[in-house]
């Protein structure tokens, strides 16, 4: 499948704002394993396949284990994730998904719990953050195979975990 067009060429402001989001979530203090977990998973459930190359691919160079990677879209029947990650990939499905239900008041009340308004509002971001690359790259046909992790991405990551 060829890609239809460069978005960076075509509106290369608003692909930097996009970075720029990145760059403060990145920044904002969430656990750089959770944030790579839920990108992985809203791009699961979005079908984003460029996005899930990426995303594994930097979680593994972070240290993420392969097992957690192959289970995160079976999660709930594993063992594998925290309490927090539960919540967070939870509230993520609800807020990927939000034609089946638009973020219900069950699901709000079961992620609570495992963070407080800041970072949830962090989360929330970092969930909206991926969902809008993953329509990027799949309106475009961003072609997946050929992203590789730079070293500052690992060096960041494995500072902040």
């Amino acid at each position: 499948m060829a890609s239809r067009l460069s978005y960076a060429k075509a509106f290369p402001e608003g692909i930097q704002a996009l970075l720029n989001l990145g760059k403060v979530i990145q920044d904002s203090g969430l656990e750089p394993s959770l944030v790579e977990l839920v990108k992985i998973r809203a791009s699961q459930i979005n079908g984003c396949a460029y996005c899930i190359d990426m995303h594994t691919k930097d979680a593994r160079a972070a240290g993420e284990s392969e097992q957690r990677i192959y289970a995160l879209s079976a999660w709930r029947e594993t063992p594998f994730f925290t309490p927090r990650e539960r919540a967070a990939l939870a509230w993520t499905e609800e807020l990927t998904n939000i034609q089946q239900g638009h973020a219900s008041d069950h699901a709000y009340e079961e992620v609570r719990p495992a963070f407080d308004e800041v970072e949830l509002a962090k989360l929330t971001l970092s969930i909206a953050y991926i969902n809008a690359w993953n329509r990027i790259a799949l309106g475009f046909r961003t072609e997946p195979g050929s992203y590789q992790p730079s070293a500052r991405t690992v060096e960041i990551t494995k500072d902040q975990g």
